[in-house]
């Protein structure tokens, strides 16, 4: 959560310190994966430390498997490597990074296992940190394929096949991981409409739990969107509402990202009023933040206050999808505003300004030579070329040389 405004802040150098460990901690990762696990690749658990520690951990053997014995920690931080890719667009960098990602990929083709049903699961599986009730109501932790372990190796998967396309290498590998990509264990929906936690229905031991690990394919991920699944995106959103807003500071801040990336810019900011307000930091109803700014998990806890810089970033600008969407989530309360400086993936620097409530201009920069799909909720135009309508927004793709500026103006008139 620390590093998620660094690449979408323009703060690239920002994110290295993190990507620099990765390689150190892949090293002692991969033994703890021959020792322990008897697989390839690699992989690391709940946290490590400067000298790269990779094995379970919890206070002497003390640690409650539901979060002690996770063993997505690697999966997720090759997350980070492929976005400073996405953002920067620095092949260089992606030739170095790219077998770090392919051996925690590695690890992953080791661990799954087939079910009676041909689907690829994780076993054993846990859902940080909730847990569900048995058939006799006993709380359990422990379960197979839980939604958090299938979006984290989902979103793996998809990086490592689109960073050998973008290196246009290991075809074969890339080939194998599409292949099990496919078959592994799908989103699946409760009876009340909500995303599952776990692959059956079980009954959640704290339905409001500060923990929402299985909206992970909503945001830090990107398996679920209004446009491409638009059944699980609803799942998410009921899912959130089922949940609640309470929680810790680090909680309201993720929290903001996810209705960020549900594209509900009223409930976004109404959360931003909580994280900036200290109630008690009690786990439930308290959290927020200390007079002095730090995030209220006692005694303190700095993941609420990047995370909520990382889901302000949200509000205003996504690129996750493929294509620059300008204000996907603007609230009601900012009703003018600029900002400048803020990155896309693409190697897009974007610039706006808005009143009313609506976009006014725009400028985007790129980095790199490409093609830069545009989406706002406002019609608008580049140079003569006019914006499509597509459902509710109109989107328009223009080819951009590297330096080169792209000024974006509204239509007054869309009908004009």
């Amino acid at each position: 959560m620390n590093y998620w405004p660094a690449e979408s802040t323009n703060l690239s150098e920002m994110h290295m310190p993190l990507l620099q460990w990765l390689k150190g901690l892949s090293v002692t990762g991969a033994r703890v994966a021959r020792e322990f696990y008897r697989c390839n690749g690699w992989v690391a658990h709940h946290n490590s430390d400067i000298w790269g520690c990779a094995n379970p951990v919890g206070d002497f053997g003390a640690g409650d498997p539901v979060w002690a014995n996770w063993y997505m920690g690697g999966n997720w931080l090759c997350q980070h490597l492929w976005e400073h890719y996405a953002f920067t667009r620095d092949k260089k960098f992606l030739e170095e990074a790219y077998p770090i990602m392919k051996q925690a990929a590695l690890f992953s083709l080791d661990w799954l296992v087939k079910d009676s049903s041909g689907y690829w699961v994780t076993a054993p599986s846990t859902s940080p940190e909730n847990k569900f009730r048995d058939a006799k109501g006993r709380a359990q932790a422990v379960s197979v394929a839980t939604t958090m372990d299938m979006s984290i190796i989902w979103d793996l998967f998809t990086n490592v096949i689109e960073a050998s396309e973008a290196l246009d290498k290991d075809q074969s590998f890339r080939n194998r991981l599409a292949g099990v990509r496919k078959d592994l264990y799908p989103l699946r929906k409760g009876n009340n409409g909500e995303l599952l936690e776990w692959y059956k229905n079980f009954t959640e031991t704290d339905p409001q739990h500060r923990h929402v690990s299985h909206l992970f394919g909503l945001h830090p991920g990107r398996q679920i969107s209004k446009s491409n699944t638009p059944e699980f995106f609803a799942a998410a959103k009921k899912t959130l509402e089922v949940r609640g807003d309470a929680g810790t500071g680090w909680s309201r801040g993720w929290k903001i990202d996810w209705w960020a990336r549900l594209l509900d810019g009223d409930h976004a900011y109404k959360l931003i009023r909580q994280l900036l307000n200290y109630s008690g930091a009690d786990g439930k109803g308290g959290g927020g933040t200390y007079p002095n700014f730090f995030d209220a998990h006692p005694p303190f806890q700095i993941d609420g206050n990047f995370a909520g810089t990382a889901g302000m970033t949200e509000m205003l600008l996504q690129s996750h999808l493929g294509e620059i969407h300008l204000l996907p989530a603007l609230p009601s309360a900012w009703k003018e505003g600029e900002v400048n400086g803020l990155k896309a993936r693409g190697g897009f620097t974007v610039d706006m300004q808005w009143s009313e409530g609506k976009l006014s201009k725009a400028t985007i920069i790129a980095a790199t030579d490409g093609i830069c799909r545009i989406r706002s909720n406002r019609a608008f135009f580049v140079n003569a070329a006019r914006a499509k309508q597509d459902a509710d927004d109109f989107v328009l793709s223009v080819k951009m040389k590297k330096g080169q500026q792209c000024n974006i103006r509204p239509l007054e008139h869309p009908g004009d």
